[in-house]
């Protein structure tokens, strides 16, 4: 991996910029916060390069990656839709610049261990934008569960989203664009579960319901699984479940619940609660604010590992085990069996 002497040495650029949520501006500015510099923007949109120039005067617009790869940028981010992580990541570590994608990495497990390879022999920083491994609500879960033993020991984690539906007839809700419902929201329930298990993955099942919602979307057959499902055994001996769901008329409480040895963890975005059995059968219930999100510390992480050689939090591996979480699910639902897990 090169090293800069200092962050403003590390000139970024991104590809992919405005879309529903202005994610090529938020991530440029982040990078800009943590002390890199943005130099360049690529888009297929001539009208959202305009905006990047009006947002950031001066800096290089491309509508080709080649074109773009052929600048000194450093490091591109890639904020493009899941489908195509793979595919470009590739062409910007085989050209020796350095890679961050918005979660997730890819979708198969054969295009993260690719995109690893890639890195490794061009020796340059592969990482994913899981800045959501800073939010508060896992800050204060992993301070009270792993540190405080508040529920003695983990035995399962259930995660959950949704409600019912019809999906939105944008990208996110194709199944070949986006990987399927447990894509999206989903990857960012299975890092905050795998903090919690802090455990290798033995095998995972997966189950899936479809038909209810295609025949009323723009993507038709191709729209995503009306509900996914997955379970995960590790080698602990504990266990955990992923759900999210266009079917749910009763949504469950909180983003996690957490069962351990001694009581219960209910995770919500903004509070959390605890609910403890004693010993004379009451029950002792705390509730509380979680602390401030930290998701400037990501990019901050990859600016002090590329200077200073600090620890890369999310590593290309960390990364990885979402996906191949997910992928073996997908694989499960059409064979109905659980699918053993591989790691390198």
């Amino acid at each position: 991996m090169a090293k800069f002497k200092k962050a403003k040495d590390i000139k970024v650029g991104v590809i992919g910029y405005g879309g529903a949520f202005n994610m090529g501006k938020i991530h440029l500015n982040e990078m800009n916060k943590a002390g890199m510099t943005p130099i360049a923007v690529m888009d297929l949109d001539a009208d959202r390069l305009k905006e990047a120039e009006k947002d950031f005067p001066g800096i290089a617009t491309y509508t080709s990656l080649p074109k773009m790869l052929k600048s000194d940028v450093n490091l591109i981010v890639i904020i493009t839709p899941h489908n195509t992580h793979a595919k470009l990541a590739l062409q910007c570590l085989r050209a020796g610049k350095h890679v961050v994608c918005e979660k997730p990495l890819a979708i198969t497990t054969a295009e993260c261990d690719a995109m690893i390879a890639a890195a490794k022999k061009s020796k340059v920083v592969l990482s994913t934008y899981h800045n959501r491994h800073w939010d508060g609500c896992i800050l204060e879960a992993m301070d009270r569960i792993k540190k405080q033993k508040v529920i003695g020991d983990v035995v399962r984690v259930e995660a959950h989203m949704g409600g019912f539906g019809q999906p939105g007839n944008w990208w996110r809700s194709s199944k070949s664009i986006s990987g399927g419902i447990l894509y999206d929201w989903g990857v960012h329930l299975l890092e905050y579960t795998l903090q919690l298990m802090d455990s290798d993955i033995v095998e995972v099942s997966g189950f899936a319901k479809t038909g209810v919602w295609a025949s009323k979307t723009a993507w038709k057959n191709d729209t995503n699984e009306d509900e996914g499902f997955l379970t995960v055994r590790y080698s602990s001996g504990a266990w955990s479940s992923l759900c999210v769901s266009q079917l749910d008329a009763n949504p469950k409480r909180g983003m996690l619940e957490i069962t351990g040895t001694k009581g219960t963890y209910i995770m919500e975005g903004g509070t959390y609660e605890i609910i403890c059995p004693e010993t004379n059968g009451s029950v002792t219930i705390t509730k509380g604010i979680n602390r401030p999100n930290q998701g400037a510390d990501f990019y901050q992480n990859i600016a002090d590992h590329m200077v200073k050689g600090t620890t890369l939090v999310i590593s290309p591996e960390w990364s990885r085990r979402p996906i191949h979480i997910l992928d073996l699910a997908h694989q499960s639902m059409k064979k109905s069996k659980a699918m053993t897990a591989k790691y390198k």
